[in-house]
């Protein structure tokens, strides 16, 4: 296979793909297309494992979403023997959202930072990189400021921590601070449709840039209101290279080796 895209972050494993997922599997292998299959709970991290022990061209993140931690105790055994499979390459999606829980206080908070930690205590242990869900409320950077704080706590104790922020929704403010910390950020097909983030891609140093979908959520404006899918991540490429006003094949070639060196993937 001749890989020419990697998608940082999809969710090929759900629900939204059960009657053509084989079918768009082999569409992705035809088009280049490698996915990192992250899941947002142990049964969706059991099937991203499945489907990257299938698939060549699939990879597997295990980890707890931190809008499910309400509904599922955390168990570091289950997701630690998980984490050891050689296609997992990352852990989570885990993090801070303070944006979505129809409550946000101190309890809330507070279980996610610590549902959080133990997550960085199992990538530090593993030597394995994070997929980060940072969300904050609206008009604030709140999760990020706490996200930074938590990340630069960790990194005394586990000094190659190192992962990607998805669906990158800060300023350049907090990219420079989670780029110090080893960190990347990533854009989604949003950037097809909405100018919001347009100064952080290109005040963003290129080696700094993944590219992914999350799909099955945000398709692009060629597809605006359907579902999403990882070959998506090709337009993702293309408009990162016209944001920036660089060469696409350039920027395409930067990416792929972003991801590659992120999640330890075989050239």
């Amino acid at each position: 296979m001749n890989v020419r895209y990697i998608d940082a972050h999809c969710h090929v494993q759900f629900e939204q793909y059960a009657e053509d997922d084989a079918a768009l599997i082999e569409r992705m292998r035809n088009e280049g297309v490698v996915g990192i299959v992250v899941g947002v709970d142990l049964e969706s991290s059991q099937k991203a494992v499945a489907l990257a022990e299938k698939y060549e061209h699939l990879f597997a993140s295990v980890g707890l979403h931190p809008n499910r931690v309400a509904d599922e105790v955390f168990d570091a055994a289950a997701y630690r023997a998980l984490a050891t499979h050689p296609k997992v390459v990352a852990i989570g999606e885990c993090g801070l959202d303070y944006f979505r829980p129809t409550e946000v206080n101190d309890e809330v908070k507070n279980k996610q930072k610590e549902i959080l930690r133990k997550h960085i205590e199992l990538a530090g242990e593993l030597d394995k990189p994070l997929i980060l869900h940072p969300r904050p409320s609206k008009g604030t950077m709140d999760t990020y400021r706490d996200l930074i704080e938590i990340l630069k706590e960790a990194k005394t104790r586990y000094p190659d921590l190192r992962g990607d922020a998805h669906f990158f929704v800060g300023g350049v403010a907090e990219e420079e601070a989670l780029r110090e910390l080893g960190f990347t950020v990533s854009f989604t097909a949003v950037i097809t449709f909405a100018r919001d983030y347009d100064a952080v891609i290109r005040a963003t140093p290129l080696e700094n840039i993944l590219s992914e979908t999350d799909a099955p959520y945000l398709a692009p404006a060629s597809r605006r209101g359907k579902r999403n899918d990882p070959l998506a991540v090709i337009e993702v490429v293309a408009k990162i290279a016209e944001i920036r006003g660089e060469d696409p094949e350039t920027v395409r070639a930067a990416l792929l080796t972003n991801a590659r060196r992120l999640f330890g993937l075989p050239a």
